[in-house]
């Protein structure tokens, strides 16, 4: 089972940074859906600090079509505050051994509605206060990409740190 993030429309650059830096430290591959709301050439990935960039495996489409039908085995998940199952009920670990696709929308506008009408019973959602609007985009990835990483035992990932000796 991989772990893929998917990123329909991004517009904030420093979201995306922080995301793949996450997606970097998991192993999770990126995968970016145009338009882009900013600039990621290597000069201007170089800029912004993104000193995981190099080690990012990462996927760029014109549309969200593009992901579906090249990963038509995947296990897509389309997190949307519009959903109605909480990202923590879903089983993760006992999907077949499909690599998992978590896909999220642009900051401003979410994913569009007429894909999570396509897809209702894989929209998920991170439970919150009914006044508030949503949790910022790169939280949110972490928050459902670390479920999806606990439900799997955290595999292939350095579970203990050490404290070196003084």
């Amino acid at each position: 089972m991989r772990l893929n993030i998917v990123l329909v429309e991004p517009e904030i650059p420093s979201n995306t940074g922080n995301i793949s830096r996450t997606c970097s430290v998991i192993d999770a591959s990126l995968h970016l859906v145009h338009p882009l709301g900013f600039d990621i050439s290597e000069k201007a990935v170089r800029r912004a600090g993104l000193d995981y960039w190099d080690t990012l495996d990462l996927h760029e489409y014109q549309n969200i079509n593009e992901v579906l039908e090249k990963y038509p085995d995947g296990d897509f998940y389309f997190c949307t505050t519009k959903g109605k199952i909480t990202y923590s009920d879903v089983d993760y670990k006992n999907n077949g051994g499909k690599d998992i696709f978590l896909v999220f929308g642009k900051e401003t506008k979410g994913l569009p509605e007429d894909l999570l009408r396509d897809h209702t019973e894989k929209c998920i959602r991170i439970p919150m206060r009914s006044d508030k609007r949503s949790l910022n985009l790169s939280n949110s990835v972490a928050v459902i990409a670390y479920d999806v990483l606990r439900q799997t035992d955290f595999e292939n990932l350095q579970r203990e740190g050490f404290l070196p000796e003084v």
